[in-house]
């Protein structure tokens, strides 16, 4: 069990201080992974006591042993494809679709609450614009996501390309603007850039990523996990699709009067001019 998931089960126990180091774990595991007791308690600002007790209430045997799963974390998110092929076991159909499921299955039953309203209730709010910042893997999710928001609402975008472009892009957005960023493991260094620009202009942000102790969900607002795992050398997308289309589908739900008839409109274009086809 990753150590994010620990201290989200076990949040309702943890004491003051304990969450302090917590929150010092989720938004700098770096620190926690190459860092000693006494480094970890001084920047948490607590005693190292404190830092023992939460590893153990974590039900990790010790500092070392937390520090340990942190580090592993760590590099997972830094091996290469290559890497990963040469150790994979690529299995069945079976396996491949019980991962799979399990990506599904994971992202969605993960999915917090409150996060999910408060990032709908901002998307489902016309007068706040929303933009979708992405990995280049993750792209053509983005980029289908974005297109079913743009009909159900107006002004959303996707943003990317040169640095030249993001960076004009992400000033001019609006202070009310609403960002979601995708981008898993092995991280883009712009897509990150990105989102410290968003942070450093006091914009609201949503992260899609595959942990809590990767640098967008420590950045955003709110974060939102999604299951990756694959029987190949690279990561699956489909956790990401599934939460991306139940964000689209709580967003339509919202705003059904006005993209029931935002969609019949689009229907109706594409109706007049014969632009889609069920066939030859």
């Amino acid at each position: 069990m990753e150590v994010a998931e620990r201290i989200r089960e076990r949040s309702a126990d943890l004491t003051t201080a304990e969450r302090r180091i917590a929150t010092v774990v989720l938004e700098s595991p770096q620190s926690v992974g190459f860092g000693t007791v006494a480094d970890l308690a001084k920047t948490a600002g607590v005693g190292a006591a404190s830092v023992v007790r939460l590893a153990s209430k974590l039900g990790f045997d010790g500092y070392s042993e937390m520090q340990q799963a942190v580090q592993s974390e760590l590099m997972q998110q830094l091996r290469p494809a290559v890497e990963r092929i040469r150790s994979a076991d690529h299995g069945s159909r079976a396996d491949h679709a019980a991962a799979e499921l399990e990506n599904v299955r994971s992202t969605l039953d993960g999915v917090d609450g409150v996060a999910l309203g408060a990032l709908v209730e901002r998307l489902a709010d016309l007068d706040r614009p929303a933009a979708v910042v992405s990995g280049e893997a993750s792209a053509g999710v983005a980029r289908q996501f974005v297109s079913q928001l743009h009909q159900l609402r107006p002004d959303v975008r996707l943003i990317g390309g040169s640095d030249v472009t993001v960076r004009q892009d992400l000033a001019v957005l609006a202070d009310d603007a609403t960002v979601i960023v995708v981008d898993l493991r092995r991280y883009e260094r712009w897509v990150l850039d990105a989102h410290q620009m968003v942070a450093r202009r006091g914009l609201w942000s949503a992260g899609v990523t595959d942990s809590m102790l990767s640098p967008i969900a420590s950045v955003a607002d709110v974060a939102f996990v999604v299951g990756a795992a694959s029987t190949g050398p690279f990561d699956s997308y489909v956790g990401v699709l599934s939460l991306l289309n139940l964000v689209a589908t709580d967003v339509a739900a919202r705003l059904k009067d006005s993209a029931t008839e935002r969609l019949a409109a689009i229907e109706a274009a594409w109706s007049a001019h014969s632009s889609l086809t069920s066939g030859p």
